[in-house]
């Protein structure tokens, strides 16, 4: 089994984020704004794939319950993603809840499937898509395989942190991006054939009511 690869963008900006975060917990507003700022553009992705174009106004909600329990949070740069993220997901299917919709694919973020190379052939399947398509195909996966790889690949979460939010084993996170991501690949003609074994095509997708 693949392995799915944690961005480097991201793994190159957890120092910064980190010392931000530690810094805007005593009080730095501006440090605030330089966190907010390299976390935004995936969590905003994430919610595009979760509630559509309804994201702007969940990341709000989550924005500020956020900068409310900043002082609680403890950890590095990687466990603040993580930790919003988490955040994120509870507001999202608090939305989703309260306005009884389905989940809808949609969003106009530029980059927040620019993956760096060199990748591995499943990832070089979100390479060079607009967002807004790139999110389209994501919504289409098995719900499992969508959500983590929306964590793993759009926000940037390792396996462990991507487990604990979606309350599985990493070992299940790890199979269910490797095949969505292979998924993905099949349906844009990269590294085209198809995984023997695996028959998810009933298995519940993000556009299909919880």
């Amino acid at each position: 089994m693949g392995q799915v690869r944690q961005p480097r963008r991201v793994q190159a900006y957890d120092g910064e984020l980190g010392a931000a975060v530690a810094r805007a917990q005593d009080g730095d507003e501006t440090a605030f704004a330089v966190a907010y700022r390299i976390v935004q553009p995936g969590l905003l992705g994430y919610l595009h794939g979760l509630v559509g174009d309804e994201a702007e106004d969940v990341a709000s909600d989550a924005w500020l319950e956020i900068a409310r329990d900043l002082g609680r949070f403890k950890g590095d740069g990687a466990g603040f993603r993580g930790w919003t993220a988490t955040i994120a997901r509870h507001r999202a299917l608090d939305h989703l809840r309260r306005q009884r919709v389905r989940p809808r694919a949609g969003g106009t973020e530029q980059d927040v499937l620019d993956l760096p190379g060199p990748c591995s052939t499943h990832e070089q399947a979100l390479e060079g898509l607009s967002t807004e398509r790139a999110l389209a195909l994501v919504r289409g996966l098995p719900q499992d395989q969508a959500e983590a790889v929306l964590l793993r690949v759009v926000v940037g979460l390792d396996g462990p942190a991507t487990a604990r939010i979606l309350g599985k084993r990493p070992g299940a996170v790890r199979t269910a991006a490797h095949r969505g991501l292979k998924r993905l690949a099949r349906q844009l003609g990269v590294g085209g054939e198809a995984e023997e074994g695996v028959t998810d095509d009933a298995s519940r997708t993000l556009g299909e009511s919880k």
